[in-house]
Parts: structure tokens; C-alpha cells; sequence
């Protein structure tokens, strides 16, 4: 049994500063490893003396390290706000272009398009029928989406999808505005 006071895990050790390459090449095999008794997992549970750790943080290769960590962890997040500003501008720039049709061929659309995802209830009101129509057209608009490639995690993927769905949905009030109304509740929905 080890002492815990002794000891810092793999986690402990990230939760530091320290990045996975800087404990592969500062720090190398860890002391103590196996598998943890109170949990039922294949990952070997890795554990560093606490002294060993705190040794090598007061050395010139791990400010080094430190830095250079630091430098690509700024340089990612400038890359990345790089990316989400020229995918929002895209976003911007792109026309978007809504089927038009007639009325009746829009409703048999819209009701065609919402039996087939097994939603329909028989004898929907005129408003049921708007938001059908509504979510049909965002349907047939869901091609603009690949616009958000690119965008992963956090990184402006939220503000791009929020952007992009304003401006489907503006569009589909600007071509139709008898849906105008269906159209700004749901922007006001997705805020």
C-alpha cells in the first residue's frame, strides 16, 4: 500500500502544469504503477514521488518545457480563433437560397416530410401546419451546415450554429412571410 501523501497521480501531475510529453521526457516511468484496487478499470493507475515531481519543476528544463507548452497552447487558441472568425464571416457572406413554391405543394411537402419522421397527428391546426412548414424548409436548408466544418469542441462552434440558424430562419421569413411570425419565434427560442 502506498502512502497517499507521498505520491501524485498522472492527473495530479497534468493538474500541475505538466503536459503529457513534459512527464514522458522530464519525469519518464512513474514509480509506482498497477492497477487501483477500489475501481474496476483496465487503466493502470500511475503514481510519482511527490519529491521526485517538485525535484524536477525547480529545474531550467521544465521551465523550458513550461514555456513551450504555454507558447503552443496560445498559439493553438489563436489558430483556432483564426478559424471561428473565418468561418463566422462565411457564415456571413454566404447567400442562402430557399426553395420557393406554391402553397399547397409547401403544406403536402412540409405534412409528407413530417409523417416520414413519424410525427404526424391527424387534424393539425393552422399553426401546426406553419411549424411544419417551417421545419420542413430548414430541412431542405440543411446543406449550409457543412459550413460548419472545421469547427470543433467549444471553439466558436456554438456562435457559428446560433449565426447560421438566424440566418436560415431569416431567409425562410424573407422568401415566405407568411412564416415570418413561426420564423422569429424560433430565433427567439435558440438564443
Amino acid at each position: 500500500m502506498t502512502d497517499r501523501t507521498t505520491y501524485v497521480t498522472l492527473t495530479g501531475v497534468r493538474r500541475r502544469g505538466w503536459t503529457d510529453s513534459m512527464v514522458r521526457d522530464l519525469l519518464g516511468t512513474p514509480d509506482v504503477q498497477g492497477r487501483d484496487p477500489r475501481r474496476w478499470s483496465l487503466a493502470p493507475v500511475r503514481l510519482y514521488l511527490l519529491v521526485r515531481v517538485e525535484t524536477v519543476e525547480r529545474t531550467a528544463e521544465f521551465a523550458a518545457a513550461s514555456l513551450l507548452s504555454k507558447a503552443r497552447s496560445v498559439a493553438a487558441g489563436v489558430y483556432a480563433e483564426r478559424r471561428r472568425a473565418a468561418v463566422l464571416s462565411a457564415i456571413r457572406a454566404e447567400p442562402i437560397e430557399v426553395p420557393l413554391l406554391p402553397g399547397p405543394e409547401l403544406e403536402r411537402r412540409a405534412v409528407r416530410h413530417r409523417h416520414l419522421l413519424g410525427g404526424l397527428s391527424p387534424g393539425g391546426s393552422r399553426d401546426q401546419l406553419t411549424r411544419w412548414q417551417v421545419g420542413y424548409l430548414r430541412h431542405a436548408l440543411s446543406r449550409y451546415e457543412s459550413l460548419l466544418d472545421g469547427l470543433y469542441g467549444e471553439t466558436g462552434r456554438g456562435d457559428a450554429e446560433r449565426l447560421l440558424r438566424r440566418r436560415l430562419y431569416e431567409a425562410i421569413a424573407a422568401a415566405y412571410p407568411a412564416l415570418a411570425r413561426e420564423c422569429r419565434r424560433r430565433i427567439a427560442v435558440e438564443r
